[in-house]
């Protein structure tokens, strides 16, 4: 057995793990790194351009990030984070483009612009009174409306061509909505810190152990896949960034903090054009309501995607029921998980969601025409023939104790800190990774504390992040100038 030792090691090559060693070594560049992947290659699993929607997540578009209260009014409060934790992620990428670390923004984000699409009397009424809602926000004051049909025609013709006339229709915009493709951002993150001293890229590489010694360092134990050589790096931080692969390690960590968290896996599939001219017809991000009993993910949009510099239309996603925790994994992972201190959490939140797993099941056994029926509803001209299916990445979903439930299931991220801050894991899936720099800096913060006290990190963390350490919810004129920078750099501005 071969031993190394580390400073930080980085669990999983996705967009999470590259953006967390970016930032790290942006702070101190003389801190050695190592990155373990399973895969052979960078951004496998749900970071890939075709495992995910691509939408960077901003609110603007997506109806589940502005539920009903029980009086009736909007709750903004999860749009307002999911907004504000987006421009986190912008400033941070302009700088890197500014800085030359990044190339041309084109490669890995383009302008498609937000909008939802709804149908119907009690739709309408909910959209146009989030419009109110959100609007009267500086963060969302671009945001347009209408329930005029021309003008519906002129944002989204392929989802008003030939639609019935008599239908009560209406739609809302924001103009630089972005699409981001977060498996080619990642590549070239990754390949940035290649090219630094002090990182060490470690592909076919899979975690096997890990434990926490008395010294307050950690002990992992890695194999490689190609040779069968078993290795051990002895770390000080350790950050399980693996997607459905970070709750299995979580448990083989032993950490109390992991206690009770189980986890949901919910698998995805896309209908997919490549036909030019239906693809050229259409060019945004149009988002719509979940079925109801569907789960968060599977809020239908048909959407213009920009991956590897080639264009094509999305719709879906269709959510399945799978028992893989990983697109490449075991279909044990999710039997596998099972322990003794998440057992009543797991039995509790399953026999809760018996209508959602219901529902995925059906989504499952749906054919291709049950299928471009449901396409049909935002494109009433779709032909079986123009798409095909892809299967997208997994989503493991978080199950956590509840005191009155005894469990429960939750859809979004959570990130999981050790009290010494010497070991955090990423659980959960959507916004993902739209929010990873906020989430990233989060854990700098829980898991660095003294040095980020520093005023040599709190400077550089201001330069790739103009608004650290102030609120973009709150100030008006901070989130206008911030706005202004990253969408001329980016090259979003409509």
């Amino acid at each position: 057995m071969t031993a190394t030792t580390a400073d930080v090691v980085l669990v999983g090559a996705g967009a999470m793990s590259a953006t967390l060693g970016m930032l790290l070594k942006q702070l101190d560049p003389s801190l050695k790194i190592i990155m373990l992947e399973k895969q052979d290659s960078v951004a496998q699993e749900s970071t890939d351009g075709w495992n995910n929607a691509g939408t960077g997540h901003a609110a603007y578009c997506e109806l589940n990030y502005t539920p009903v209260k029980a009086d009736g009014s909007i709750d903004t409060t999860k749009a307002f984070n999911i907004n504000s934790a987006f421009e986190v992620s912008l400033q941070f990428w302009s700088y890197l483009v500014e800085e030359g670390s990044m190339p041309e923004p084109d490669r890995f984000i383009n302008r498609a612009p937000h909008k939802s699409f709804v149908w119907g009397d009690k739709n309408v009424a909910f959209l146009k009174k989030r419009y109110e809602t959100l609007k009267a926000h500086h963060l969302f004051a671009d945001m347009e409306y209408t329930e005029d049909r021309d003008t519906l025609r002129q944002w989204m013709p392929l989802v008003m061509q030939n639609r019935d006339p008599s239908e009560k229709v209406a739609g809302t915009r924001v103009p630089y909505g972005t699409d981001v493709d977060f498996g080619g951002l990642t590549r070239h993150l990754v390949g940035n810190l290649q090219k630094q001293d002090g990182f060490d890229l470690k592909l076919k590489h899979e975690v096997k152990d890990l434990y926490h010694k008395a010294n307050g360092r950690w002990a992992i134990t890695a194999k490689d896949l190609d040779t069968g050589e078993v290795k051990s790096i002895d770390a000080g931080f350790v950050f399980l960034g693996a997607g459905g692969g970070a709750l299995p390690l979580l448990q083989k960590s032993g950490v109390p903090e992991g206690y009770g968290y189980g986890g949901f896996p919910v698998s995805g599939q896309w209908l997919v054009c490549r036909k030019p001219e239906v693809v050229e017809q259409h060019h945004a991000k149009v988002y719509g309501k979940a079925p109801l009993g569907a789960p968060p993910m599977s809020v239908p949009h048909l959407d213009t995607r920009i991956i590897n510099g080639k264009k094509a239309l999305l719709f879906g996603p269709f959510a399945g029921f799978t028992t893989k925790f990983l697109k490449q994994g075991s279909f044990l992972d999710l039997v596998k998980s099972v322990r003794p201190n998440n057992l009543k959490p797991m039995l509790c939140a399953g026999m809760a969601n018996m209508d959602l797993t219901r529902y995925l099941i059906s989504e499952v056994m749906q054919s291709h025409k049950s299928r471009v029926d449901a396409l049909r509803k935002f494109y009433p001209d779709a032909r079986e023939e123009d798409w095909e299916l892809a299967i997208a990445g997994q989503r493991v979903q978080i199950i956590k104790k509840d005191p009155k439930k005894g469990g429960k299931l939750e859809f979004g991220t959570e990130v999981i800190a050790t009290e010494d801050g010497s070991l955090a894991a990423l659980l959960g899936a959507s916004p993902g990774a739209s929010t990873a720099v906020q989430t990233m800096i989060n854990i700098v913060e829980d898991c660095f504390p003294e040095r980020m006290a520093t005023p040599e990190w709190q400077e550089k963390m201001k330069a790739m992040v103009p608004s650290y350490g102030q609120s973009l919810i709150e100030d008006a004129d901070l989130l206008k100038s911030v706005r202004a920078r990253t969408l001329s750099t980016l090259k979003l501005n409509p």
